[in-house]
């Protein structure tokens, strides 16, 4: 009679395994399913030595898609030396009292995005990658930007001392501004 009951009871277990290794019985989150996008995680985020950025671009013409992923990967970039920049200032701005302190920190601002709006010529890229759907026809490509920070605030620096809206005094107060930034970076840089 035992015998009879394992006879019958092998075959359900087996027909339970199977049905479980349906589709249907694996958990999906409502959000869809995770994607390991490429150049995510902590080697291609911001550190205190460099300021990085990624990008991706979609289009049926590849050139197209990569002039995407650079220009995204780009804007990261600037937004990240524009946040900086900005914490900087403020930080300025808390500690001076003096009544030029609020200029100096506009013309601070004003540098950076005109040195945001040329090519620096310290970014690197350092991954790029396409692929492509044969269904849609469409390329992706990705691609990832690194500048060291102390290159990128001593190349602000040049662009200070050639600014010709910039006065002495402002100028003199920009300059240690970026020295000391620089002086930060290199730090981190030998550690």
């Amino acid at each position: 009679m035992a015998f009879h009951k394992i006879r019958l009871f092998i075959p359900l277990v087996l027909l339970a395994v199977l049905a479980c290794s349906l589709p249907a019985c694996k958990s999906t989150s409502p959000a869809g399913e995770k994607v390991k996008m490429p150049f995510s995680g902590s080697k291609y985020q911001s550190t205190n030595r460099f300021f990085r950025g990624t990008g991706s671009g979609v289009s049926v013409k590849q050139n197209i898609a990569r002039s995407k992923a650079d220009l995204e990967a780009k804007n990261q970039v600037a937004a990240q030396v524009g946040t900086n920049i900005r914490a900087v200032t403020d930080q300025y701005l808390g500690q001076t009292e003096n009544a030029g302190a609020a200029e100096v920190a506009d013309k601070f601002q004003s540098l950076v995005r005109e040195v945001m709006n040329t090519e620096i010529a310290d970014l690197r890229k350092i991954g790029e990658e396409t692929r492509y759907n044969e269904t849609t026809k469409e390329y992706t490509q990705y691609v990832a930007y690194e500048i060291k920070k102390n290159a990128m605030f001593r190349f602000m620096k040049k662009q200070a001392k050639t600014d010709t809206k910039i006065n002495d005094a402002t100028r003199k107060k920009i300059d240690e501004i970026l020295d000391e930034e620089i002086r930060k970076a290199d730090l981190d840089d030998k550690d």
